[in-house]
């Protein structure tokens, strides 16, 4: 072994040890010292690179023959797995589900990140208690607003002022949407999209351009939600998009006072129509005024150990698996 080859060894060892193995391709440039270095930074959130760095650099700096240090730092491109919420018509609790099954996922260890692209009505930052915190920027890209349970998220929302009419045409519209998902995400794997009711363009612009891994289709037992549930399953299918589940909303109310359970907009109508599709039933949400009050109050109740969040967190193992399988392929 020769002299120098001698010396990249020692400093290839030194680097893995400093880098947390890291570091590669070690090369002296000249015979004054001057050190190259790759140092792998994929998966590291952004705040994180520039301390290993410096850490890198000095302990080079310290070793024997070493003048200067130069670093390259590089990283794997991250393909999230996207996870779209959906329903074929508004007011059937997509958002909300949005919300909870994010945090639930979250309390399962995923490291996971939300997205309000309901552009024209969002409601996240209200669910998530993020109202009046603006989203900052890093070069061209959001930071995402981090909030109490550990799901950073963005949405138009937190951009607009409040009570802004948010009036866009489609283009503007596909354009929000596509900073909110390309944003600075750091080490989130897995985003929760709470999409638009129905069928529109910032649908359409998801499935194109962002390509979700799978949707959850959320409706109420009515027989009219469940028309349109079918439309927007129709649509994923047709783009391919593989449909994880469906989710009855609003699926009987408990009366506070005398205990008695009534179903004001029908029972069993999703399962029932999950099964005839040939889908999985994820499973049901009742009509409660313990998930009404919370979130309103920006406290998902899958934030906390309320009965209210149970429902959430079985959704949430089903999706779990599911992510689990798809990743195992």
């Amino acid at each position: 072994m020769t002299e120098q080859s001698a010396d990249i060894a020692r400093l290839t060892a030194a680097a893995a040890q400093l880098s947390e193995g890291r570091a590669s391709g070690l090369r002296l440039l000249d015979d004054m010292g001057l050190l190259a270095v790759v140092l792998d930074v994929s998966g590291l959130a952004v705040e994180a690179r520039k301390p290993l760095e410096d850490k890198l650099r000095a302990g080079l700096l310290a070793e024997t023959g070493v003048r200067e240090v130069r670093i390259a730092m590089t990283a794997e491109k991250k393909t999230m797995t996207i996870i779209a919420v959906g329903s074929g018509k508004g007011g059937v609790g997509k958002s909300t589900l949005a919300a909870n099954l994010a945090v639930a996922l979250r309390r399962l260890g995923v490291k996971v990140g939300l997205v309000d692209a309901d552009i024209y009505g969002p409601s996240q930052p209200r669910l998530m208690d993020s109202e009046n915190i603006k989203p900052e920027s890093r070069g061209s890209k959001l930071v995402p607003v981090p909030n109490a349970y550990g799901v950073p998220m963005l949405s138009t929302g937190q951009i607009a002022a409040p009570g802004q009419a948010i009036a866009w045409r489609g283009p503007m519209a596909g354009k929000a949407l596509e900073q909110l998902v390309d944003a600075s995400w750091g080490d989130i794997d897995t985003l929760v999209v709470d999409l638009p009711p129905g069928t529109g363009d910032v649908q359409l612009t998801m499935i194109q351009k962002h390509k979700p891994a799978g949707a959850v289709i959320v409706s109420t037992p009515q027989d009219l939600a469940l028309m349109d549930a079918t439309r927007a399953v129709s649509l994923f299918e047709q783009a391919e998009v593989p449909i994880i589940g469906l989710v009855e909303n609003m699926a009987g109310y408990s009366c506070p006072h005398c205990g008695e359970v009534s179903d004001p907009f029908g029972s069993g109508g999703a399962e029932a129509a999950a099964k005839t599709m040939g889908l999985d039933f994820l499973g049901r949400v009742p009509l409660s005024m313990g998930i009404r009050l919370a979130s309103d109050g920006g406290v998902p109740p899958a934030a906390g150990t309320d009965p209210a969040g149970e429902p959430f967190h079985a959704i949430a193992a089903k999706v779990a698996e599911w992510l689990t399988t798809r990743k195992g392929r």
